[in-house]
């Protein structure tokens, strides 16, 4: 085989791990963990056990994995949606957000103790972001689409 073939073989296997496989039913938490790694989170969640797999360049994907009692994978999904988005409302919390969503690409501190803004990138057809401020009691202030850093025209950070 050619450095090329042999190359290409490795960037293909490389990138097999990315998501989960895709008839995920079935398969143990071994096999996943084999292909996809360590979860970031693990949680118990009604019937079994949920791995979360924040993923991609600027974490573009969160997939939950949902695994029975047994140990066997039962479905996956990706979270990072504007079906999922669209339900974060004011007066949630922040814990409810992270069972809804993962863990967030970033995390911005607001100025005299406001709390946080939540920031998560998604596959999209424009330059956007979902973010939701978090006050210091923990839930949600406000929920909206904004513009990533990296796509304002004149570098300042919005």
């Amino acid at each position: 085989m050619s450095w090329w073939g042999l190359a290409g073989v490795t960037l293909l296997s490389a990138c097999s791990g990315y998501g989960p496989p895709r008839e995920v039913a079935g398969a143990t938490r071994e096999a996943i963990v084999a292909r996809m790694g360590p979860p970031d989170v693990q949680r118990a969640v009604e019937g079994g056990t949920r791995l979360e797999y924040p993923r991609g360049p600027y974490g573009r994907h969160t997939y939950f994995v949902y695994l029975d009692a047994d140990g066997r994978a039962t479905r996956s999904e990706q979270v990072l949606t504007e079906a999922r988005f669209n339900q974060i409302a004011p007066g949630m919390t922040q814990d409810a957000v992270s069972l809804a969503l993962g863990r967030p690409s970033e995390v911005w501190r607001l100025g005299r103790d406001r709390g946080t803004v939540w920031n998560y990138r998604y596959e999209n057809n424009f330059c956007l972001w979902f973010q939701i401020e978090i006050t210091q009691e923990r839930t949600v202030r406000s929920a909206g689409y904004g513009e990533p850093p990296e796509c304002n025209k004149n570098g300042a950070i919005p």
